[in-house]
């Protein structure tokens, strides 16, 4: 059974404006100055995993080129072209036709191209224990990332029972990105996980699932099936795919599918998708602020602070406590660190 990685790269990364904005969004940056960006890192860290040949990537067409200058390795035919964004389970059902119709045995890892995984060993180790579970059963496998903190930002997996030899055990319910006080509940009682939103499938699994609880999305795609990998499938594709639901994978198919199993995992993940995240995984000064970027940054009387200018500059800032200060290609953002999730309506002036 040959296994496949389908990368969704489609999301815009309005919280992490200015670095990121909807024409080169966050997948596309070196976000922690290591010279690579988010989506070269996600592939890296999965190319042993499996061939570049098996790799796909779900984006939207206004990133097409940008997918080919920074994975000039992954097949041009692989990069699939969304005309509109329909959420992850339209993403996720026109990859899996696709790659059914040629590689109907496949076993398939699912994952976001915007994520930080520390341990990359580890998770290397995790996704293979996930398809040796999926390769030849019904089972999907997700990954849950034990929590070191009661974080409010992420959505959690609570595990039912007892896991088995290899970590993994039964799903009894997906929940939504709690409260303060309901993340610590999570945190106390052990068995809830961070959804990292990486999903584990053979091919066969998903499109049945898919068929079962979305079927309007199925009929999308099985009228879409006869043009694919053909000259009138991106004609076809403009035509059809808007016409999909709108819905993520995890109300579509998670939260209602039986066979659904966790792997609890530890190797340093984060999804960034915030400022402040960012700031928890960077080198910090002895007064808690991280740095990333060229430029020569002074900070005097500063603590707590975030602080990201792309560009070789001169920054000198005095007296801010919990700030973030952001700045490329003319835009400027100084925001305290508490206002972070308002970010995206600021960039879009609202």
């Amino acid at each position: 059974m040959q296994t496949h990685v389908v990368i969704m790269a489609g999301g815009i990364g309005s919280r992490f404006w200015p670095m990121s904005t909807p024409q080169y969004p966050k997948q596309f940056i070196d976000v922690m100055g290591v010279g690579k960006s988010l989506i070269q890192l996600t592939v890296q860290r999965l190319k042993e995993i499996c061939p570049m040949e098996n790799f796909w990537v779900v984006t939207s067409e206004k990133y097409v080129d940008i997918v080919k200058e920074q994975l000039p390795q992954v097949p041009e035919q692989h990069i699939l072209a969304e005309p509109e964004a329909r959420n992850t389970a339209p993403c996720i059902a026109y990859a899996c036709w696709k790659i059914r119709k040629e590689f109907p045995q496949a076993n398939i890892v699912v994952t976001p191209s915007d994520a930080l995984v520390i341990d990359t060993t580890e998770y290397a180790r995790c996704i293979r224990l996930a398809l040796e579970k999926t390769a030849n059963s019904n089972a999907i496998v997700t990954l849950g990332m034990r929590p070191t903190r009661p974080e409010t930002g992420y959505g959690y997996i609570a595990a039912q029972g007892e896991a088995d030899e290899k970590g993994i055990c039964k799903v009894e319910a997906f929940k939504e990105k709690p409260d303060v006080e309901t993340a610590k509940k999570y945190l106390a009682a052990g068995n809830y996980f961070w959804n990292a939103g990486i999903f584990v499938w053979n091919v066969e699994t998903i499109t049945n699932a898919i068929r079962t609880f979305v079927p309007q999305i199925a009929g999308v795609m099985d009228e879409l099936e006869p043009a694919l990998f053909t000259d009138r499938e991106a004609e076809e594709l403009k035509r059809l795919f808007p016409t999909c639901e709108k819905i993520s994978i995890d109300y579509a198919v998670m939260e209602k599918a039986k066979d659904i199993y966790v792997l609890s995992a530890e190797f340093g993940w984060s999804d960034l998708g915030s400022w402040g995240s960012l700031h928890t995984l960077l080198p910090q000064d002895k007064n808690g602020n991280a740095t990333v970027g060229d430029s020569k940054v002074d900070l005097y009387n500063c603590h707590n602070c975030m602080v990201h200018v792309a560009e070789s500059r001169q920054v000198v800032l005095e007296g801010l406590e919990n700030y973030i200060v952001a700045e490329k290609d003319g835009r400027l953002l100084v925001c305290r660190l508490s206002e972070e999730q308002s970010i995206k309506d600021f960039s879009a002036g609202k």
